[in-house]
C-alpha cells in the first residue's frame, strides 16, 4: 500500500501550476495535511465517523484517497481499506462542490455502503487561501438513536472542528500534531467563551475529583478548579496547566497532585474566526507515569552498570599490563598482553552503552575503536581499514563481535606479515539480507600454510573466535585463500539487533 507521502509525491496529485506556483506552497500544503492526519482520529471520535482524505489530481477531474480513520466511538461505515483508490469527480458531486466553492457540504440522500446506510459529508481542506484536499466524513446510519448529552457535546465540538478545518483554522497554525495525548473517550470539557465549563463527560470529571475536586465542573471556571489545584501541585510538565485550562490558546500540560497526574489538552474553537469556547480533553496518566519514572530509573541503573563494568574492566586490563611488564618469559608476557587486548575490547562495548538509553548501538564506533587498538600493539606497518557499516547491533552481538573482530584483524596481523612488514587488512561488511550480516576480514599477507585445516588448529585466537561465532552469535566462521595471495577470514552471522 502507499503511504501519503508516496501518493502526494506521485504525478497523479502533482500541483497544478496555477495553483500551487512555488515549492514553499506545495510544502505549505503537505505540512497541513500531515499535521490532520496526525490529529484527526480527535475529528473521527467527536464525529462518531469515518474520515477519509481525498486529493485532487492534476486535472481536477479525479481525486485520490491518501489517507483513512476510522472512529473508536462507533461503527464504521467503511470495512474496506480505501487508501489508494482513485474516484472520478463527476460521480463525487459533493467533493467536487467542496472543493469548488470551499463550503461544507451536507446535502444528498444517504448512501448504501456493503449494506449499511451511510450519510456522507464534505468538508474542505483550506491552506492560505487555497483549498488542496476534501475530508469526506461518513456515519454509519445502522446504529442511529437519540443521542445522549454527551453524543450531543461531541457532535457539537465535531462540527465547531469541522468548520475550522473549512476556514484554515485547524490543525491550528504553527502547532505540531500532540503525540499520546489524551483522546476523545479519555475525558472531555467543554468550555463556554468565558472559560466555565458548560459540560464534563463522566470520566473527566472522575479525574478531577481523583486530584482532589469536590463537587461538579459544569458551571465552574475551569481555570480556577486548575489553579486551586495546581497550587499544592509540583510543578506543571509543559504549559502551566492553569492556562491550558482557559482554552484560549491550545496547549498540552501534566498537573500532578500528589501520587496522582492528569493530562490536559486544549483545543480553542473558533469557527467563524470568533472564539466561542473549547474542548479539554483530560486523561488520567497516573500509571503512565508511574511507569515512565520505573523505566527512567530503570535506563540509569543499566546505564550506571556498563559504566562499573567498563571501568573494572580497564583496572583489570591494567593489572594485566602490569604483570605483563614483570614477566622474563616472552610467551608467558605475549599472552598477558593478548589478554589485555581482548578485556579492553569487552571494554569498549560497555564503554558504548554507558553513553545510550537503549541496549543497541552503532557498531562502527567501536568497531574503528577495534582496529585502532589492534594496529598499536603490532610490530609491523600494516594499514588496517573497514569498508561498508556494521549499522546498529544489539548489546548480545556487539560483545563477543568485537571480541572476534579483534582476535580475526590480530591473527591476519601477527601471522601474515613479518615483523615489520607492510600491507594492508580490510575489514568488508556486507548485509546478504535484512536478517544477515557478512564480515570479512581480508589480508594480502602469507596467506595459509600447505594443508592448513582449520578444524584442527591450535591457534587459541582461532579457537576463540570459532566459539564465539558458532556458540554465542550462531554463525558460521571460515577461512578461505584470497585471490592472488593473503587470506579471507568470513564470519556469517545474524545482524538482528
Amino acid at each position: 500500500m502507499p503511504t501519503m507521502d508516496e501518493l502526494l509525491a506521485s504525478e497523479l496529485l502533482g500541483p497544478r501550476a496555477t495553483s500551487y506556483p512555488s515549492l514553499a506552497e506545495q510544502g505549505a500544503r503537505a505540512d497541513v495535511l500531515h499535521r490532520l492526519v496526525g490529529d484527526w482520529q480527535l475529528l473521527a471520535d467527536l464525529s462518531f465517523a469515518d474520515l477519509v482524505l481525498y486529493v485532487p489530481d492534476v486535472t481536477g477531474e479525479k481525486f485520490v484517497v491518501v489517507a483513512q480513520m476510522r472512529p473508536t466511538t462507533g461503527p464504521t461505515a467503511y470495512q474496506d481499506d480505501l487508501v489508494g483508490n482513485v474516484v472520478v469527480a463527476a460521480e463525487h458531486p459533493q467533493l467536487a462542490i467542496a472543493l469548488g466553492e470551499g463550503r461544507i457540504v451536507r446535502e444528498g440522500d444517504p448512501v448504501w455502503v456493503a449494506g449499511t446506510p451511510v450519510r456522507e459529508e464534505a468538508l474542505p481542506v483550506r491552506v492560505g487561501g487555497r483549498i488542496v484536499a476534501v475530508v469526506a466524513r461518513a456515519t454509519n446510519l445502522a446504529a442511529a438513536r437519540t443521542p445522549s448529552q454527551l453524543e450531543i457535546a461531541y457532535l457539537r465540538s465535531a462540527n465547531d472542528l469541522a468548520q475550522m478545518l473549512a476556514e484554515g483554522g485547524w490543525p491550528y497554525p504553527g502547532e505540531p500534531s500532540p503525540e499520546g495525548g489524551p483522546r476523545v473517550g479519555d475525558g472531555l470539557i467543554r468550555l463556554d467563551p468565558e472559560g466555565v465549563a458548560t459540560f464534563a463527560s463522566p470520566n473527566a470529571l472522575s479525574a478531577y475529583r481523583r486530584l482532589g475536586h469536590v463537587g461538579d465542573l459544569a458551571g465552574s471556571s475551569l481555570a480556577e478548579i486548575t489553579a486551586t489545584l495546581a497550587g499544592r501541585s509540583v510543578p506543571a510538565i509543559g504549559e502551566p496547566v492553569a492556562v491550558i485550562a482557559r482554552g484560549r490558546t491550545p496547549g498540552i500540560g501534566d498537573l500532578q497532585v500528589g501520587d496522582v497526574v492528569v493530562q490536559l489538552r486544549a483545543l480553542p474553537l473558533r469557527p467563524g474566526r470568533e472564539h466561542i469556547g473549547a474542548v479539554v480533553l483530560v486523561h488520567d496518566v497516573t500509571e503512565l507515569r508511574r511507569r515512565e519514572r520505573a523505566l527512567i530509573t530503570k535506563d540509569a541503573t543499566i546505564r550506571e552498570i556498563h559504566h562499573r563494568v567498563k571501568n573494572n574492566l580497564q583496572t583489570v586490563a591494567a593489572l594485566l599490563r602490569l604483570q605483563a611488564r614483570r614477566m622474563a618469559v616472552d610467551e608467558a608476557r605475549e599472552a598477558l598482553e593478548e589478554s589485555v587486548r581482548r578485556v579492553s575490547s569487552i571494554a569498549l562495548v560497555h564503554e558504548t552503552l554507558s553513553g545510550t538509553l537503549d541496549e543497541a548501538m552503532s557498531f562502527d564506533e567501536v568497531a574503528d575503536r577495534v582496529l585502532t587498538m589492534v594496529a598499536e600493539v603490532t610490530d609491523t606497518a600494516v594499514s588496517i581499514r573497514r569498508v561498508g557499516s556494521f549499522g546498529v547491533l544489539s548489546a548480545d552481538v556487539a560483545t563477543p563481535l568485537a571480541m572476534a573482530l579483534s582476535e580475526l584483524v590480530h591473527n591476519a596481523v601477527e601471522h601474515g606479515y613479518d615483523e615489520g612488514g607492510t600491507g594492508e587488512v580490510r575489514v568488508i561488511i556486507t548485509a546478504p539480507s535484512e536478517e544477515r550480516l557478512r564480515v570479512e576480514v581480508v589480508d594480502d599477507g602469507h596467506g595459509l600454510p600447505e594443508g592448513f585445516d582449520m578444524t584442527r588448529s591450535e591457534r587459541l585466537g582461532l579457537q576463540i573466535v570459532n566459539a564465539l561465532v558458532e556458540g554465542e552469535l550462531g554463525g558460521r566462521l571460515s577461512l578461505t585463500p584470497a585471490p592472488g595471495r593473503g587470506t579471507i577470514a568470513t564470519v556469517d552471522l545474524s545482524a538482528a539487533p
